[in-house]
């Protein structure tokens, strides 16, 4: 997999909020990895709690995940982990474009692929998200083969190797780390457009 991308400084000069930070996570875990590892929130401007053992919960969490992106009153980032990841997946591929436009990033720890009935809650088209997307994980959980490349290379996602670092109180650096990633799909699309016209 060649050299991975340390996460180093996690802290912001100003703090600026230009996104609206909303928090997916299992209803039924503990501390959020964000919070666990990294020292950030326990929830950011708003918390959608996962809770989808069948079709009609997942559809319920859905619908709040709609009323939150839409009634931000910024861009939103959205901080997911675990199977919460597969489920903003989920609903970022089959919502609506003008909600997913609503959506600047994501953050997306830990994310493991479901199975069973839950992998059947939230099997989805195979296409890249809609908006830019980072995998945030701790370098053990890379170095064992598993189907972690896998989610990433569908998501479309950049890979982000963090381990523990304590920045408490760090959502400005989550929102720092978003805006060098679209800055950085940014300036991709724009080198790729250059080459396609042989600039």
């Amino acid at each position: 997999m060649g050299d991975l991308p340390q996460m180093t400084a996690l802290t912001l000069a100003a703090p600026t909020s230009r996104f609206s930070v909303l928090t997916i996570a299992d209803r039924h875990a503990g501390a959020p990895v964000w919070s666990d590892r990294l020292g950030w929130p326990l929830h950011g401007d708003n918390h959608v709690a996962l809770d989808a053992r069948d079709a009609s919960r997942r559809n319920v969490w859905a619908s709040r995940i709609d009323d939150a992106v839409l009634h931000a009153d910024r861009a939103v980032l959205m901080v997911a982990e675990g199977v919460g990841c597969a489920a903003a997946a989920w609903w970022a591929r089959l919502s609506p474009r003008h909600y997913a436009d609503r959506v600047a990033g994501a953050l997306l720890f830990d994310p493991v692929a479901p199975t069973g009935e839950t992998g059947a809650l939230f099997a989805s088209p195979g296409v890249v998200l809609p908006f830019p997307s980072m995998v945030v994980t701790a370098r053990n959980r890379v170095a064992a083969p598993g189907d972690m490349q896998d989610l990433i290379d569908g998501w479309g996602s950049r890979l982000m190797i963090a381990d523990r670092h304590r920045a408490p109180g760090a959502w400005q650096a989550a929102q720092r780390l978003l805006s060098r990633m679209t800055a950085a799909v940014v300036a991709r699309d724009i080198d790729r457009g250059m080459a396609l016209r042989g600039e």
